[in-house]
């Protein structure tokens, strides 16, 4: 690892020039390069443009075919993507020309060796008080979670956070197809995918290590992100005895996650009914996280909803539990609001007070001031 961190970073002074004063800067997080002469840095969840540039396409092709090689991976006119983690733990993606009309296309999401607690995400005004605690109670109890939202919205992060708080004494299994999860816990295996060889051989799958993970006597699975027929392997995992898995989607809402899983699931080469298969979804999944970045660039926890079956009528129920109710923008420009409890009491409130956690059902009801 020292090694190849030594050849990464002797691959960005030589060849990332315009960037690097970037890369040094801890308040900036993702550095975004347009072609050779136009480069973004987002600060604080706000997009900037640098006066900084390549010296032309060649410069940044040259540029992004020695991180390619430093990591280990290609990016030619046959594979003409790159998405790898480097080894300082940032994250890359690339496509080059035709693909990248514009010139060569890269983003760098900045790894951060900061650990945020819960009380940092409350402190931040991503989530409240009360939802936190809920959400250790879900952490506490095992209920199978999903952290949903956008791109960029900080759905890694909350997942980290999430995971921090699992009871100590279990065995986590953490699948991700680049690694990118930091967990602070002391019983923590991680699994990464691997690409294809140039000769199409030795690829190895997110279902691929899920299957064995399922055999190594998992507390809990967590999968980094679920973006495609390892969905199935993943519900199966939760209908099946393995209580409290984490995992993330793509989606805008509690409702378009369960429906994107339930999608996954079909692309894989299970045989199951479409009826069945959205009774093991429903079935499956306890509590869905919304996150979202909102447009004064912060980054916060929208909903919270718990998924109670798939009913007769057709449709998945989904029952918010906390909620931002409404958003107003401040004159400093923030928008501000807080979650707040709808009124909804989780199905399994009975299994809070057998267990004697200080969460009080008033906890649930909806506030009724102006």
């Amino acid at each position: 690892m020292a090694d190849n961190l030594n050849v990464f970073q002797q691959a960005i002074q030589n060849f990332l020039g315009p960037i690097v004063p970037f890369l040094k800067d801890s308040s900036i997080s993702e550095i975004l390069i347009n072609g050779p002469n136009e480069i973004f840095i987002e600060i604080d969840g706000k997009l900037q443009k640098t006066t900084s540039s390549f010296a032309d396409e060649d410069a940044l092709r040259a540029a992004v075919n020695n991180i390619a090689q430093s990591v280990g991976r290609r990016i030619d006119t046959e594979s003409p993507r790159l998405d790898a983690r480097l080894p300082d733990g940032s994250r890359i993606a690339a496509v080059i020309p035709p693909c990248a009309r514009n010139g060569t296309c890269v983003s760098i999401r900045k790894f951060t060796q900061n650990q945020i607690s819960f009380k940092d995400y409350v402190k931040m005004g991503a989530i409240s008080v009360d939802a936190a605690q809920f959400m250790d109670i879900c952490m506490f109890l095992g209920k199978n979670v999903i952290v949903s939202g956008g791109t960029g919205s900080g759905k890694t992060t909350l997942l980290g956070i999430l995971c921090s708080r699992i009871p100590k004494g279990q065995r986590l299994l953490v699948i991700e197809d680049s690694s990118e999860l930091s967990i602070k816990y002391d019983h923590v295996v991680n699994f990464e995918t691997r690409m294809a060889d140039q000769q199409g051989q030795g690829e190895v799958s997110m279902k691929d290590l899920l299957k064995s993970a399922l055999r190594l006597r998992p507390d809990r699975i967590i999968v980094g992100e679920v973006r495609a027929a390892e969905a199935m392997e993943l519900i199966n995992a939760m209908n099946t005895g393995h209580k409290g898995c984490l995992g993330t989607v793509h989606a805008n809402s509690p409702q378009d996650a369960v429906v994107r899983l339930e999608s996954l699931a079909q692309s894989g080469d299970s045989k199951i009914s479409e009826k069945a298969l959205r009774h093991q979804v429903g079935s499956a999944i306890d509590i869905i996280i919304q996150v979202s970045r909102y447009s004064d660039g912060s980054r916060r926890v929208g909903s919270i909803a718990e998924i109670r079956g798939y009913s007769e009528n057709g449709t998945y129920e989904v029952h918010p539990i906390y909620e931002i109710p409404r958003l107003v923008r401040g004159s400093d420009g923030k928008l501000q609001g807080r979650l707040e409890a709808t009124g909804e009491i989780p199905s399994f409130m009975q299994e809070i007070i057998d267990n004697n956690l200080p969460f009080p059902i008033a906890k649930f009801q909806k506030s009724t001031a102006a």
